[in-house]
């Protein structure tokens, strides 16, 4: 008697750790979101961006963006809660905009257009995967050996 009930407190603990653990993968998952405000060409058309995006999440400016510019937010969550402040034009009126972006499960860095997501594009012209670009160093000639202070090299 006394078993089965400590094999049922253990299982019901395990579970409860299980259920734990998935809902922090969800809820905890951190994002680094990159907004672009960049011209895009959509199906043979070209959309402007704004003069200036100044970006706001959870009310403190994350980013100031001019025309081709690129600013980064880290969130926690599948949702990102953002004040939007637009100029259209230099010297223009702002205009204020709320908006909640569902986030993608599957991608650590997220790139968002801002002026194709403004334009109420689809999904798959706003936003896209960052994938960093690797860049090759100088000549394997140059390489010195740590502690070869003749330049012997192989000799």
């Amino acid at each position: 008697m006394k078993s089965k009930r400590v094999f049922l407190f253990r299982l019901v603990f395990i579970l409860v750790l299980v259920a734990v653990a998935a809902v922090m993968l969800v809820i905890g998952r951190g994002h680094t979101v990159y907004f672009d405000n960049v011209e895009l060409d959509y199906q043979g058309t070209t959309y402007e961006t704004p003069y200036k995006l100044v970006i706001y999440t959870g009310g403190e400016e994350v980013a100031k963006l001019y025309d081709g510019e690129r600013g980064m937010a880290t969130c926690i969550g599948q949702s990102l809660d953002l004040t939007l402040e637009i100029t259209q034009e230099k010297g223009g009126e702002e205009e204020l905009v709320s908006v909640t972006l569902p986030l993608p499960y599957n991608m650590d860095g997220v790139v968002i257009n801002l002026s194709a997501y403004l334009q109420d594009l689809p999904e798959e012209a706003y936003l896209s995967e960052f994938v960093p670009v690797v860049t090759e160093t100088g000549d394997e000639e140059d390489v010195v050996i740590p502690g070869d202070d003749m330049m012997m090299g192989d000799f």
